[in-house]
């Protein structure tokens, strides 16, 4: 450096060295410019988006996983293709029945007529936003327990979000399916929503009824077919046979519940195409009605809208009228449609709702208690009195609290214990 700077003089070196300098710290900003750009906007005409996915995960393996992750959760509403609840599956009549044949303990049918069901429910894997909400889900459970322990059905409680897509209304589309597949030994799944209790104890689902019919829901078909109204038919309560039409049904009814923008323009569409419905994302109920109005040659002849008997029974025109009701006018599901126990926010005041489920509780309560000689002394006191006792009887028969799913020989008399009225 020093032989050069003697041949070129000071100041020329000191030049040199500076344009030297700003040449380095050019090249460098452009450097860092062009990463910048690509990272911004792909590498353009050059190399693929794809590529670039690629590359970036050959280069950096341990953020594989969580790049395929988003890669896959991101593309669902950006894409042409339908939203599917799971693989697609053709031949599962043909699977169950051969399962059935190797497992002939396992029947769907309990007994002639009688189909074995799984009454399915959940609620939110959080807490409660209202502290209380979480006591009248408990009081919701136990009352669900109380029926199905008296009609020989099982019971699937839920509080996990099975499918990221599939939120709110949706939730039970995913579950529902998974089911399915996994208990082909059941022959009806019944799904009932959390803020549904049963108000009539002693009611028998009429199976034979629905012999030749795969779903079954509260409705009625001149407001689900000809006027297109979104209430025609309710979606908190209803019975699904396991069958190959129930899983295809159940994808075709999941095309409009992705969230985000699948679901937001399922709506505008909905509240266009059905009466009276109010601007609001899409939602399970409202999505049937169309699918059942829309496709009523492909789905109509297998679902049985039901009327005959509360299915799903408003709460509204029911719980003040309980005290009047009984025997075969009971209500056999009272469903609190609008009403938030969980949350801060339902369409109707919280105090209003809270002593309308206390009420229909303590009402379907009471058909438990009476089997074993108590009664709430109101339909809004949690304390119950006695109304009659057990004891000793010198003639000796027995009448045991039994369910109707359960067969027994004619009361034995040598039996000690009576119940007496």
């Amino acid at each position: 450096m020093e032989v050069i700077g003697n041949c070129l003089g000071p100041p020329r070196l000191r030049r040199i060295q500076r344009t030297l300098r700003n040449f380095k710290l050019t090249i460098l900003c452009l450097f860092l410019t062009v990463v910048v750009l690509r990272g911004t906007i792909g590498a353009g005409k050059f190399v693929s988006s794809e590529w670039d996915f690629i590359h970036f995960r050959d280069r950096f393996p341990f953020r594989n996983r969580l790049l395929v992750e988003h890669q896959t959760t991101s593309s669902t509403g950006g894409t042409d293709k339908p939203y599917r609840l799971g693989p697609p599956i053709s031949d599962w009549d043909e699977r169950r029945r051969k399962w059935l044949e190797n497992n002939r303990g396992f029947r769907h049918f309990t007994r002639p007529g009688k189909p074995r069901v799984l009454l399915v429910t959940g609620s939110s894997p959080e807490q409660c936003e209202n502290p209380i909400g979480d006591h009248y889900l408990l009081k919701s459970i136990k009352n669900k327990i109380d029926y199905c322990r008296l009609h020989g059905i099982e019971i699937f409680y839920n509080l996990a979000v099975l499918d990221a897509e599939m939120t709110g209304f949706w939730g039970k589309l995913p579950l529902i399916r998974t089911l399915l597949l996994s208990h082909p030994e059941v022959e009806f799944i019944w799904w009932m929503d959390s803020d549904a209790m049963f108000t009539d104890m002693s009611f028998e689902i009429p199976w034979e009824r629905y012999r030749d019919f795969n779903f079954v829901m509260h409705g009625w078909k001149e407001m689900v077919y000809d006027q297109r109204s979104w209430v025609g038919l309710n979606t908190g309560s209803f019975l699904m046979r396991n069958c190959q039409w129930s899983i295809h049904i159940l994808d075709a009814w999941a095309s409009m519940g992705p969230r985000g923008k699948i679901r937001e323009e399922a709506g505008e569409v909905l509240t266009k195409e059905l009466k009276d419905r109010p601007v609001f994302e899409a939602d399970d109920q409202s999505a049937m009605v169309y699918l059942l109005a829309t496709q009523r040659e492909k789905w109509g002849n297998k679902i049985y809208l039901e009327n005959s008997y509360n299915l799903h029974g408003y709460w509204e025109v029911l719980v003040d009228k309980l005290e009047e009701m009984s025997g075969g006018n009971r209500p056999l599901v009272t469903h609190f449609t609008g009403c938030k126990p969980c949350g801060k926010a339902g369409d109707y005041p919280v105090e209003r709702c809270l002593k309308a489920m206390e009420r229909a509780f303590n009402f379907g309560d009471n058909q438990i208690l009476q089997m074993y000689g108590f009664i709430h002394k109101s339909l809004m006191r949690r304390r119950v009195e006695r109304i009659r006792r057990v004891t000793e009887n010198e003639v000796g028969s027995i009448q045991p609290v039994l369910s109707p799913a359960v067969e027994v020989e004619p009361p034995s008399s040598k039996g000690i214990l009576s119940l007496i009225r």
